[in-house]
């Protein structure tokens, strides 16, 4: 006996929504139905999946009539207005925007870390942050064993962050500067090509960037830590793809390089890349495209006999965002929390 599911893609022409089609193919998710939806603005498009075209469709208020699962890689706004439509209609929501993910009814998931959180639904699931997904996933192993005390982060994102748009204007900026022209900003504020500059999110009284927040908001309420002691600092950097994160952590009592090590190369979602001698560690250009967080330079902290460092790379498109959500479904689906359009026999 096979179950199916009817779903949406909420936000299908862009960079997240692309990385989902090819998921839901390559992982081959169980699908009844899938339609794609956009802005008006895309509506007519085709978009390539299992040998066909199929079409995008505008979202609109009927959109979700008949539809068992929402994958949303929409803006905030047009998860705030459709997400509650779609839950009306019937169907989950998992959604890769900020909109919902501090909402105390709204499970916030990484199905390496917290899978139990799902169960708590009413609708709507939260996707985190990209650098929240991609580091929580490289520290919760080692929090489960020793208790993290204290996390600082530094992070290193690629222009994917900002999406499909801010890619091609990395891409042009670069050649108009190796033409000796000006380049043109449009998507970030400042040149990103040849350059980097802090988090361009709004800043707070306290001067935290809004992706930094979202780092300390969003890990503690995944680890069910209030109180963590947490920090970041969120840096853009001209790479086209996947996000770098160097981390401090200061646990309870000291945790050795050695069974750190062990412990992260049989975490799940972990691949541990170290290679001292030729001084070879994660790379951006070598996580794209990758499932797995890759962890490396797992060093003690030599200011304070607790600490642990450690460096990560990890494709903010897929584990960051589109792959974090398909895997969500798919442990609703394992965990029998998603009702299916139809149940048939096979064979």
């Amino acid at each position: 006996m096979t179950k199916s599911y009817r779903v949406a893609i909420l936000g299908a022409t862009g960079a997240v929504g692309t990385e989902l089609l090819e998921l839901l193919e390559s992982r081959k998710f169980p699908l009844a139905d899938l339609k794609l939806l956009a802005s008006p603005r895309s509506a007519g498009r085709t978009m390539r999946f299992g040998g066909e075209d199929l079409p995008v469709e505008a979202v609109g208020d009927r959109s979700f009539d008949s539809v068992d699962l929402v994958l949303a890689s929409a803006g905030g706004s047009t998860s705030k207005a459709f997400a509650p439509k779609a839950v009306a209609a019937g169907a989950v929501v998992i959604d890769n925007s900020s909109a919902f993910r501090l909402d105390p009814q709204v499970p916030l998931v990484v199905p390496e870390v917290n899978p139990q959180a799902a169960a708590a639904h009413r609708g709507i699931i939260a996707n985190p942050n990209c650098t929240t997904i991609l580091m929580t996933v490289a520290v919760w192993p080692l929090h489960q064993v020793r208790g993290v005390q204290r996390l600082i982060a530094a992070t290193y994102q690629s222009a994917s962050g900002a999406g499909a748009r801010a890619m091609e204007e990395v891409k042009n900026q670069a050649q108009a500067i190796l033409q000796g022209e000006t380049p043109e900003t449009e998507i970030f504020p400042y040149p990103l090509a040849f350059n980097l500059f802090p988090h361009n999110s709004p800043l707070n009284q306290l001067g935290y960037c809004e992706e930094e927040m979202k780092m300390v908001n969003e890990t503690r309420k995944i680890f069910g830590a209030p109180q963590l002691r947490i920090t970041a600092t969120c840096v853009r950097v001209p790479v086209l793809r996947a996000h770098s994160e160097a981390i401090n952590l200061e646990f309870e009592q000291p945790l050795s390089v050695d069974e750190a090590r062990e412990i992260l190369s049989q975490a799940p979602g972990v691949r541990v890349v170290e290679d001292w001698e030729a001084n070879y560690f994660p790379m951006p250009i070598e996580a794209t495209g990758r499932d797995e967080v890759l962890v490396g330079r797992i060093r003690q902290d030599i200011s304070h006999p607790c600490g642990l460092e450690l460096w990560l790379c990890g494709d903010q498109i897929r584990k960051g965002a589109a792959l974090n959500a398909v895997q969500v479904a798919e442990l609703l689906i394992a965990k029998n929390l998603l009702q299916p359009a139809t149940v048939a026999v096979s064979g």
